[in-house]
C-alpha cells in the first residue's frame, strides 16, 4: 500500500496548533502544515495512515486528517495515482471498521466531516472505480448502530452533493449528477430502500435518534426515486405507527410531507393523498382538539397543507386538460379537507395556523374560478372569514411598547392573514363586507366594555377593507345619500361613537390610521372634521401618554391636513394655537423630555405651513402667521449660534449643532407647503424667508461643527432656490464664499449641486456671479484632488472619485446652459487647464460615468467653439487633443465593453466625432485620412471606410461601427497591419482576443 512507502511522520509540533486554545505561533504553524500537506504529492498519505490505524485520539487531529483527505479528493483526485485512489478507499473503510468496534461514537463534527469525505469519494468514483460503494458499506455496517449512523450521514452528504437544488452546480456537475442518479436508481436504490426499512423497524424503540435520521434520509431521497418503493403498505404503515411515537412523530410527519410533495400524475397524486388521509383519519390524527403537543401539531399542519396544496394542483391540471370526472373527484377531495383546515387555521397557536395558510389561500383561489358556489362552499368562505378575523386578534401578552421577536413574528403572521382576507374579497366581496360590518357594528356598540384586542381588530378590519375591496364594492365615497356605502356607514360610526377615547395604544393607532386611510370620507361628510381634529390634537393623539402613538400621529396629522386643507379654513388659527408648544425648538439644556422628537416635529411644521399657505386669509395675515411660526426658530437659532463657539466639550457642541440643524430643517420643511398656485411671493412670505436666510447664513462661518451646520444651511438654500426665485440670489455669493473656505472633498461634492441648481434655474441672471466664482471653485476642487492620500484608503479614493464626477457634472451644466462666456472669460491659460482636465477625464480615469460626462462636454464645446466663427485656436485644440481622446479612451486596458456604462461612453465618443465633422466638415475628413490615422499605421482602406461612415447622416451607423471596428483598430498598430489590410474583421478580433482585450 502507498502509505508503507512514506517515511514521513506527522509534525507533532504543528499538530499542537490545532487545539483551539493554542497560541498564535502554534496556530500559524498548523495552518502552514495544512497547506504543505494539501499541496504535496504524497505527504498527505500520513493523514490517511493516521486515520486507517487510529493512531491519534485527539479529536482536532482526526478532523484535521479528514480535511486533508477532503482536499485531495475534491481538488486533486484526477491527478492521484491508481494506488493513491485505492489508498483513500481503504482508509475510509478501515476507519469505518474502527467505528463498529468502538464503544463510544466519534464526536458529531468528526462524523459529519467523515460523511462529507465518503460522499465526495462516492461522487468521484461511483460511476467508474467504486460501483459497489453502497454494497461495501452496507455489508460492513450491517445493523451496527455506530456504522448505521455514519451510513445515514453519508447518504445526507450525497444528497447535498448530488440532489440538493439550493446548491448551485456547473452544467458539467449537473450532467454528472444526473448520470449518478440514473445509475443509483438502476443498481442501488432498491437495496438502499430495504436498508432504510430495516433501520426504521429495528431502531424505532432502542435508537430513536437513528430512526429520525433515517426518516430524514427517506424524505430527502423520495423526491427522485420510484415512489412505489416507499408509498406501499409496509412502509406507510410503519411511518403511521411512528406517527404515534412521541420521539419519532415529528420526523415521521416531515417524511410523509416529502412523500406527498413528490411530483406525480394528478390522478395518482389524488389517490395517494386520499389513501394517506383515510389512514390518518382512521388513526385519529384529524381530532386536532384532543392533541396537546403543539410542536407535533405544527408539523401535522404542514403535512395537511402539503396534502391540500397537492390536491389543488392536481385539480388545476385536470381542469385545464378538460378531465371533468377526475377534476370533480379531486375537488371533492379538496372540499373534504376543509373542516380539518378550519380546525388548524383557528388553532390558538399561530405556528400551527400559519402552516395551513397556503392551502387555505389555494382553496379560495379554486372557489374564485368556479362559475357558481354551493351553499356549503359559501359556508366554508364564511367560516374562513371568521377564523381570519379571530386570528387577527392580538393576545394579552403582546408587548406594544417594547416589541421583540415574538411580536415581529405575529406581525408577519398578520400579513399572511391579510393575504387571505384579500383573497376572500376576490371570491365573495359581498360576504366579506357583510361579515366585517357585523363584527365592526357589534364591537363599536359596546366598545367601552370590550377588551382592547376586540376593539382594535374591529377597526383593523375596516382599515383592511380599503385594499381588499375594489371601488365597485363600496371602497369609495360618492356623496350620494341614495348610494351611501357600508364603508361610509362604518366610517361615520367610527368617528362619532367615541372609540377614539379608548385608552389602549393599539386602538389609538388603529383609529388614526383608519381615519387617514379614508380621508376622502371627510370630503363627503366634512361635519366630522372638527371632532377628528380634536382627537388629533388632544390626549388621544399628539398628547397621548405613549411616545409611539404621538410619533405616528404627528405623521398622520400632516397627511390629514395635506388632503383636507381646503376644509380647514375655519380652524387654521385655532389649530396653530393648540400646536404652538409642539413647534418649539427644544434646546439641549432644557432637561424636560419633549412630547415629540425632532423628526416628528418636521411633520408638524409641514402641517403648519400647509394650513397657513392654503388658508383663505388675506396675504397680510398669511405673512403674519408665517412670521409668528418662523420667528421663534430664528431667535433661538441666533442665541444658540453665539453659544456654540464658546463650548469646549465636544458632546455639548454636537448637541447644540444638532439643535441648530433642526431649526434650519423645520424652517425648510414649512416651504414644502408652497406650489405653483401658491408661491412664496403670492403669499407675501418672501420677506420672512429672506430673514431666515439672514439668520441662518452666519452659521457657515462658525469655526466648530462645520459639517453639520453647512449641510443644513446648504439644504435650506436648495429649498429657497426652488421657492423664492431671484430673491435668493443676493445671498448666494456670500454663502458660496463661506462654503469654499477650508473645504474637504465631501464639502465640495455637496456644494457643486447647489451651484449647478442655480445655474440651471437662473442661467444668464447668474452669469456675472458664475464668472466670479468659477475659478475659485475649480481651484478648490483641483487643490482637494491633488492632496495626497494613503494608498489603501478606499474612503478617500471614493470621495475623490465622487468629487471628480461632480466637477465634470458642473462643467456640463455650465456648457449645457449656453453660458459659454463663463468659461471663455476665465483667461486663455485657465481655459486651457480646464479643457485639459476634461480630456484627462475622458481618457485617463477608469470611471465610465465620468468619462461619459466628459465626452458630452467635449461635444458641447465643439458645438460652441469649433465652427468657422468659433473661439480662436480651438480648431487646433480639437485636432491635437479631442480627436486623439476619441481614439485613445477605448485603447485603455480598463475600457470594458461588457460594462453597460462603458458602452454609453463609446456612444458619446461617437457623438463627439460626429459633432467635429459637423463643425469642420471636409477638413476633418482630410485630417483623419492624411495625418491622424496614418500615424496609427491604419491601412488606407480602413481609414476610407471610417471616413465614409462618419459622413453618413445616421449617427447610429457610426456608433455601431465604432463598437465593432474602431475599438479594435485603435488597439492595433504595425504588428497587426497585416490583419487590418486584409479587412478581415474575424482575424482582427481573434488577434485582439489573444491579447486579452476583447
Amino acid at each position: 500500500m502507498a502509505c508503507q512507502s512514506v517515511a514521513v511522520v506527522m509534525d507533532e509540533q504543528a499538530l499542537l496548533g490545532l487545539n483551539p486554545n493554542a497560541d498564535a505561533r502554534y496556530r500559524q504553524r498548523a495552518i502552514a502544515y495544512f497547506e504543505q500537506l494539501k499541496e504535496s504529492q504524497d505527504a498527505w498519505e500520513v493523514c490517511a495512515e493516521a486515520l486507517a490505524k487510529g493512531i491519534y485520539s485527539d479529536d482536532h487531529v482526526k478532523f484535521f486528517c479528514f480535511q486533508v483527505l477532503e482536499h485531495q479528493i475534491k481538488f486533486r483526485h484526477c491527478s492521484l495515482s491508481a494506488v493513491q485512489q485505492q489508498l483513500i478507499r481503504e482508509t475510509l473503510m478501515k476507519w469505518l471498521q474502527f467505528q463498529l468496534m468502538n464503544t463510544q461514537p466519534e464526536k458529531a463534527f468528526i462524523r459529519n466531516k467523515a460523511a462529507q469525505v465518503f460522499a465526495l469519494t462516492f461522487v468521484m468514483e461511483y460511476m467508474t472505480l467504486w460501483p459497489k460503494f453502497f454494497f461495501d458499506i452496507l455489508s460492513l455496517v450491517g445493523l451496527n448502530p455506530h456504522g448505521v449512523d455514519i451510513y445515514l450521514r453519508t447518504l445526507m452528504a450525497i444528497d447535498a452533493e448530488v440532489v440538493d437544488r439550493d446548491i448551485l452546480h456547473t452544467p458539467e456537475e449537473t450532467r454528472r449528477n444526473t448520470l449518478i442518479k440514473d445509475s443509483m436508481r438502476e443498481q442501488s436504490i432498491p437495496s438502499l430502500v430495504e436498508s432504510w426499512f430495516q433501520i426504521l423497524q429495528t431502531y424505532q424503540q432502542s435508537h430513536p435518534e437513528l430512526t429520525c435520521q433515517c426518516l430524514e434520509v427517506v424524505g430527502a431521497y423520495v423526491s427522485w426515486i420510484d415512489l412505489n418503493l416507499i408509498a406501499n403498505d409496509r412502509f406507510v404503515n410503519l411511518l403511521l405507527s411512528q406517527m404515534s411515537m412521541e420521539e419519532l412523530r415529528e420526523e415521521a410527519c416531515d417524511c410523509l410531507f416529502e412523500i406527498v410533495n413528490k411530483g406525480m400524475d394528478p390522478v395518482d397524486k389524488t389517490k395517494l393523498v386520499e389513501s394517506l388521509c383515510q389512514v390518518l383519519q382512521s388513526a385519529g390524527f384529524f381530532n386536532v382538539e384532543q392533541e396537546e403537543d403543539v410542536d407535533f401539531l405544527a408539523k401535522f399542519s404542514r403535512l395537511v397543507n402539503g396534502m391540500g396544496q397537492s390536491l389543488v394542483l392536481s385539480w388545476t391540471k385536470l381542469a385545464k386538460t378538460g378531465n371533468v370526472k377526475d377534476a370533480a373527484e379531486t375537488l371533492q377531495a379538496v372540499e373534504a379537507k376543509v373542516p380539518l383546515l378550519l380546525q388548524l387555521l383557528v388553532h390558538e397557536d399561530d405556528d400551527i395556523s400559519a402552516n395551513i395558510v397556503g392551502f387555505c389561500y389555494e382553496y379560495l383561489h379554486v372557489l374564485k374560478q368556479l362559475p357558481q358556489l354551493t351553499d356549503q362552499q359559501k359556508a366554508n368562505i364564511e367560516a374562513i372569514m371568521l377564523a381570519v378575523m379571530k386570528k387577527l386578534t392580538y393576545d394579552d401578552e403582546y408587548n406594544f411598547e417594547n416589541e421583540g421577536e415574538d411580536e415581529a413574528m405575529f406581525v408577519e403572521y398578520r400579513k399572511q392573514l391579510k393575504m387571505l382576507l384579500d383573497r376572500l374579497a376576490q371570491v365573495s366581496p359581498e360576504l366579506l363586507l357583510e361579515a366585517v360590518r357585523r363584527v365592526f357594528t357589534n364591537t363599536m356598540q359596546n366598545w367601552q366594555t370590550a377588551p382592547f384586542m376586540e376593539v382594535e381588530v374591529a377597526i383593523r378590519l375596516l382599515y383592511m377593507l380599503g385594499e381588499a375591496l375594489p371601488a365597485a364594492h363600496g371602497a369609495h365615497f360618492s356623496g350620494d345619500t341614495a348610494k351611501t356605502s357600508a364603508l361610509q356607514d362604518m366610517m361615520r360610526t367610527l368617528v362619532s361613537c367615541g372609540v377614539s377615547s379608548y385608552q389602549h395604544t393599539s386602538v389609538a393607532l388603529e383609529f388614526f390610521e383608519t381615519v387617514v386611510r379614508y380621508d376622502k370620507f371627510f370630503i363627503v361628510e366634512p361635519q366630522h372634521i372638527p371632532g377628528v381634529l380634536m382627537a388629533f390634537l388632544d390626549q388621544r393623539g399628539l398628547r397621548h401618554n405613549s411616545p409611539k402613538v404621538r410619533s405616528r400621529v404627528a405623521y398622520l396629522f400632516s397627511r390629514f391636513i395635506k388632503t383636507l386643507h381646503k376644509h380647514m379654513n375655519a380652524f387654521v388659527e385655532d389649530i396653530l394655537t393648540r400646536i404652538q408648544d409642539l413647534l418649539e425648538l427644544t434646546p439641549p439644556e432644557n432637561g424636560f423630555p419633549a412630547l415629540l422628537t425632532s423628526d416628528d416635529q418636521l411633520f408638524m411644521f409641514e402641517a403648519a405651513g400647509i394650513l397657513i399657505v392654503n388658508s383663505e386669509s388675506p396675504v397680510e395675515r398669511k405673512q403674519a402667521l408665517m412670521r409668528s411660526l418662523l420667528t421663534p426658530l430664528m431667535d433661538a437659532f441666533r442665541l444658540l449660534l453665539t453659544k456654540l463657539p464658546q463650548e469646549t466639550e465636544e458632546e455639548r457642541q454636537t448637541a447644540l449643532a444638532d439643535c441648530l440643524s433642526h431649526a434650519v430643517g423645520f424652517a425648510s420643511r414649512t416651504s414644502k407647503a408652497f406650489s405653483n398656485k401658491q408661491t412664496v411671493k403670492q403669499c407675501g412670505c418672501t420677506e420672512v424667508y429672506r430673514d431666515c436666510l439672514q439668520a441662518f447664513l452666519p452659521a457657515l462661518s462658525c469655526p466648530v461643527q462645520r459639517s453639520v451646520l453647512r449641510s443644513s444651511v446648504r439644504s435650506f438654500l436648495h429649498r429657497m432656490i426652488i421657492c423664492m426665485e431671484e430673491e435668493v440670489l443676493p445671498f448666494v455669493p456670500a454663502a458660496s464664499e463661506h462654503m469654499l473656505k477650508d473645504c474637504e472633498a465631501k464639502d465640495l461634492q455637496e456644494f457643486i449641486p447647489l451651484i449647478s441648481q442655480i445655474t440651471a434655474k437662473f442661467k444668464r441672471q447668474v452669469s456675472p456671479f458664475l464668472q466670479q466664482i468659477f475659478m475659485p471653485l475649480v481651484l478648490a476642487i483641483f487643490e482637494v484632488l491633488a492632496r495626497p492620500a494613503e494608498e489603501n484608503d478606499q474612503t478617500a479614493a471614493l470621495e475623490k472619485q465622487m468629487l471628480r464626477r461632480s466637477y465634470f457634472s458642473f462643467i456640463q451644466t455650465i456648457a449645457g446652459s449656453g453660458m459659454n462666456e463663463v468659461m471663455a472669460n476665465q483667461g486663455a491659460e485657465n481655459m486651457e487647464r480646464i479643457v485639459f482636465t476634461i480630456i484627462q477625464g475622458a481618457v485617463d480615469f477608469p470611471d465610465p460615468i465620468a468619462q461619459k460626462t466628459c465626452f458630452i462636454i467635449l461635444t458641447k464645446l465643439v458645438e460652441l467653439w469649433g465652427g468657422k466663427d468659433g473661439m480662436v485656436g480651438f480648431p487646433d485644440f480639437i485636432y491635437k487633443h479631442i480627436v486623439p481622446a476619441c481614439f485613445l479612451a477605448p485603447l485603455k486596458p480598463t475600457f470594458d465593453l461588457s460594462d453597460a456604462q462603458t458602452v454609453l461612453v463609446l456612444s458619446e465618443c461617437a457623438l463627439t466625432l460626429k459633432m467635429i465633422h459637423l463643425k469642420r466638415g471636409l477638413e476633418f475628413i482630410q485630417f483623419l485620412q492624411q495625418e491622424y490615422l496614418p500615424s496609427l499605421q491604419v491601412a488606407p482602406e480602413i481609414s476610407q471606410e471610417l471616413c465614409q461612415v462618419l459622413q453618413q447622416p445616421d449617427v447610429k451607423v457610426l456608433k455601431n461601427y465604432i463598437k465593432v471596428r474602431v475599438v479594435v483598430l485603435s488597439w492595433f498598430t504595425a504588428e497587426f497591419t497585416c490583419f487590418i489590410s486584409t479587412n478581415d474583421l474575424f482575424l482582427c478580433q481573434q488577434a485582439f482576443f489573444q491579447r486579452g482585450k476583447l
